[in-house]
């Protein structure tokens, strides 16, 4: 276990931006980030993180917290691991028990694949630099690709020695289990025999974004033609080839920095170039791009640049891969090498300079890319022409911006020589096709055409809506000292009963505590609940009230809550209208008034309830009308009538 110590020192160090900012791109506004949520598929931003209060609200997900629930929802860390790469990132040292053997058998599968998979790669890292063969063989092999030996550490280059079970024979003399080897296919069970998969190749780990080891892709070096020349992991419960991109953790800050994504289609093309100095490059490793791979380099850039060799067989077979990046909503540009280079051979023979020259005078608008590729063929035959031309409109239709589409329309129309009439005819062709194929639901209703639907109206729970204010008001300003009014029953010179207001000060967590007190009010919620004592708790032993203090120690269900409250008001804060001289009364002007007005709204609804109970009482009983209960009525409507003049409303 990881001491108490260590933990409050990495959440004190821990600054949520920076770590959430390595896997986002966060953009300023106001005093908070925002940026695309990195759980759903979205086009606006609705991902805020708040600096000052240390918490994260994804509001199309409705996933919130601190930045290790950040790290747990997005890596799928365990709380020890999420705690782990903090201290790693700030250098912190932690202090930690030293687990038994049976505590190691006790942590879950995936944890243990990934620990499998790490010792893989140092295992295989180890044979390249340390062993006669892996200098010999593997380390020759990449130092003749041209990188240089602080690249091949960088992106943890290895070799498997050509023996049948060297690897899996090391990793079960150090304790790992059999069925994790075979679960990671590092290792091949066939009956009574196993062997190493990647027996005899040069190794390229492949991470996550976060850095740890999900897979390998291996390149045999012998001249075996029933061997395949490359050999991916096969799919397991941490690697799944559509959903990871070769290079990313190398590359996300690069690309957040630079706003662009370079996309190539090899592990040597993205060493070659970030070896160069372009380093926000990543690869689909050989397959073909995915949605789960695009919208991974969304979360970072809205731009790509997919890199083709000079291979037209290869640059039609991947112009698909154009199209699922335009669905996105994403800007995508195309670049291609002279014939016979690809990016790897093109950034070895050239400078930095030269590269990026190349980059920015040679990349060009996937339009101009797909007539290039395919009207070559077509230019002297009409039919083929057409078709092409179809084929471009096709691509447009994909892109969901419609300013975009009209410029690209108008853009086509100029390249191929035809009117952006019978192309924007052509376009809602596609369109509505598109919009009606394979779909018996109802009709998607035409522009200005009026839809009557009789709107189901829900129920508005009130108790639970001023449960969780008086929670807000505690989270924003519990530790705030306010002067609270309140309204005393006092007997006049004629015995008559009124109003008079009596001004005390007092924390306004102790006054929300002892309203509810005093009326014997309980939360009926029971998360509200938990979280009204913890935060009744945190304050009444830290005046010096943060936060943090609470959605750091509280149960995950509840930070999450918490989070959901304290980002919602600032989702629904006010625009900068100071800048128009408009001075809006913000909430804090007003908490006295926000305190008494939800502890008196809350003591009417339950008089409400109260009143309702005996109704139902009487009606159930008609013969037998207990006096009693007409008291209690009339009392507690008396109450009330004395509430609404405290809360100034008309009953």
């Amino acid at each position: 276990m990881i001491s108490k110590s260590s933990i409050d020192q990495v959440y004190e160090v821990s600054r949520l931006e920076e770590v959430i900012g390595d896997f986002v791109q966060l953009k300023k506004a106001g005093s908070n980030f925002k940026g695309l949520s990195p759980f759903s598929d979205e086009r606006s931003p609705s991902f805020v993180v708040s600096p000052v209060k240390q918490i994260w609200k994804d509001f199309s997900s409705g996933k919130g917290g601190n930045v290790v629930a950040f790290l747990m929802e997005h890596e799928h860390f365990t709380y020890p691991e999420a705690i782990k790469y903090l201290a790693k990132k700030y250098n912190i040292e932690i202090e930690e028990t030293i687990q038994s053997d049976e505590q190691k058998q006790e942590q879950d599968k995936r944890e243990s694949l990934y620990l499998v998979s790490e010792f893989a790669s140092k295992y295989f890292q180890n044979i390249l630099h340390n062993t006669d063969q892996g200098k010999a063989i593997g380390l020759s092999y990449f130092k003749e690709r041209g990188f240089t030996l602080e690249t091949i550490k960088k992106f943890d280059l290895g070799y498997s020695l050509d023996q049948w079970s060297g690897f899996t024979d090391e990793a079960l003399k150090k304790g790992y289990k059999l069925e994790f080897l075979e679960a990671t296919g590092l290792t091949i069970v066939k009956e009574s025999k196993r062997f190493d998969r990647f027996k005899g190749r040069v190794l390229f780990p492949i991470q996550s974004m976060s850095g740890r080891v999900l897979g390998f892709g291996g390149r045999i070096l012998t001249n075996d033609k029933k061997a395949a020349k490359y050999l991916n992991s096969p799919e397991s419960d941490l690697y799944h080839k559509s959903k990871v991109l070769y290079g990313i953790y190398n590359a996300k800050q690069s690309i957040a920095k630079e706003d662009n994504c370079y996309l190539v289609e090899g592990y040597t093309d993205v060493i070659q170039f970030y070896q160069t100095g372009i380093k926000n490059v990543v690869s689909s490793s050989g397959t073909a791009l995915t949605s789960d791979q695009i919208r991974l380099i969304n979360r970072l850039t809205k731009n790509i640049t997919v890199l083709f060799d000079g291979d037209a067989a290869g640059m039609r077979a991947s112009l698909r891969g154009i199209d699922l990046i335009l669905e996105q909503g994403m800007n995508v540009k195309v670049c291609t090498f002279p014939e016979g280079e690809d990016p790897d051979s093109f950034a070895k023979s050239n400078t930095l300079e030269e590269l990026t020259k190349y980059l920015e005078d040679n990349a060009q608008d996937f339009i101009q890319f797909k007539a290039s590729v395919l009207y070559e063929g077509a230019k002297n035959d009409p039919i083929k022409k057409a078709e092409t031309i179809r084929d471009i409109v096709n691509s447009i239709a994909k892109i969901p911006d419609r300013i975009k589409t009209e410029i690209y329309i108008q853009e086509c129309a100029r390249i191929m020589d035809i009117s952006e009439e019978v192309l924007f005819s052509t376009l809602a062709q596609i369109t509505n096709k598109d919009q009606n194929s394979g779909s018996k639901g109802p009709e998607t209703p035409k522009a200005f055409e009026v839809v009557k639907n009789t709107p189901t109206v829900k129920k508005v729970d009130v108790q639970y809506t001023l449960e969780r204010k008086i929670i807000e008001i505690l989270l924003l300003y519990g530790d705030r000292t306010e002067d609270f009014e309140d309204l005393i029953l006092k007997e006049n010179e004629k015995g008559q009963l009124e109003l008079e207001p009596v001004v005390q000060q007092s924390k306004v967590f102790e006054k929300v505590f002892l309203d509810l007190q005093e009326d014997e009010m309980e939360f009926l919620n029971p998360m509200f609940k938990d979280i009204y004592f913890a935060i009744i708790e945190t304050l009444n032993q830290n005046p010096e009230f943060k936060i943090e203090s609470i959605i750091n120690t509280i149960h995950p269900d509840l930070a999450s809550e918490i989070t959901s409250i304290l980002m919602e008001d600032e989702r629904y804060e006010l625009s900068d209208w100071e800048r128009n001289n408009i001075f809006p009364k913000t909430k804090v002007d007003s908490v006295p008034q926000l305190v008494s007005e939800t502890i008196l709204t809350l003591r009417c609804f339950l008089i409400d309830q109260k009143v309702l109970n005996y109704q139902q009482q009487t009606l159930q009983n008609r013969a037998e009308v207990n006096r009693d209960i007409l008291e209690e009525v009339k009392d507690y409507s008396g109450l009330k009538m004395l509430l609404a003049r405290k809360l100034n409303r008309a009953l």
